[in-house]
């Protein structure tokens, strides 16, 4: 189900309204370009450390975030994130890793999540699409980055397979929601990037990527992450899909390819508030 799903709060970031019932103290959104410090091509709110923006700059930035989330940064998990489909657990001893520098991120990872509360997830993105993942019966949470590498690999299956495993979560239990990222109106592919798609999620009907000349294709990202989450077991009417293209929205949002790799990042965060009681 495609909709405007995520709802402008501050300047800051956008939040998750229809989740928000569903875990008490539940803290989770998608950031903005806008309301912090950094300059030039990275003005204003560049969450980013590793894309040559000032650092403290950018941790200033963080802590402008944080402060109107309030949710303290020093329990904010960063992740070293290299488009693969490794997925890893974390608690509250993981609470500041890459919060200060990049390299001290969790190491080549681009999924993460925690059953434990006062630890907020959070991967950075500039097109790429954020997965959110909770089972509110079981206050479990998580986060993973799927550019059109980490989706082939199925990293949104590869979270689902995790809970199931390592959790005992039923995916009838597992909620999901794809957030805003670059859209099949900007999104233009080679063959490469086509044929690695899994054939088994072809089966979902609208395909989703259009063909063009000279071998390229539009592809629909959020709605390829889709087909492999339903593919891993997740009902349809459990995934909620954002219709926002970072691409698109240039004064929301920065944009890895419309701004030619010269820009800043955005951050996605999940997290239970544990000074909020049941």
């Amino acid at each position: 189900m495609k909709a405007n799903v995520f709802e402008q709060i501050d300047d800051t970031h956008l939040t998750l309204t229809d989740w928000n019932r569903l875990i008490k103290g539940l803290t989770v959104g998608f950031t903005t370009k806008s309301g912090g410090v950094s300059t030039g091509n990275f003005t204003s709110l560049n969450l980013g450390l590793h894309v040559q923006d000032q650092p403290e700059d950018v941790r200033e930035n963080r802590e402008v975030l944080a402060k109107s989330l309030s949710f303290s940064i020093r329990k904010w998990v960063f992740a070293e994130q290299v488009h693969s489909n490794r997925i890893m657990k974390v608690n509250k001893s993981s609470c500041g890793k890459g919060r200060l520098n990049y390299e001290d991120g969790l190491a080549a990872c681009d999924g993460v999540y925690t059953t434990e509360k006062g630890v907020m997830l959070s991967l950075c993105f500039a097109d790429c699409v954020p997965l959110y993942f909770i089972a509110p019966k079981h206050s479990l949470i998580g986060l993973a980055h799927a550019g059109w590498k980490g989706t082939v690999k199925d990293i949104a299956g590869e979270m689902v397979r995790k809970w199931r495993l390592n959790e005992g979560i039923d995916a009838d239990d597992i909620y999901v929601a794809i957030g805003p990222s670059i859209g099949d109106c900007c999104y233009v592919v080679d063959d490469h990037v086509i044929s690695s798609i899994d054939k088994r999620v072809l089966d979902y009907k609208p395909i989703p990527y259009k063909p063009m000349a000279n071998g390229k294709y539009q592809l629909d990202l959020k709605l390829l992450n889709e087909y492999y989450l339903r593919n891993a077991g997740i009902l349809k009417e459990n995934v909620l899909v954002s219709d926002l293209c970072t691409s698109c929205e240039k004064e929301l949002f920065f944009s890895h390819r419309r701004d030619n790799g010269k820009t800043g990042r955005m951050l996605s965060f999940i997290g239970i508030n544990e000074e909020v009681t049941l």
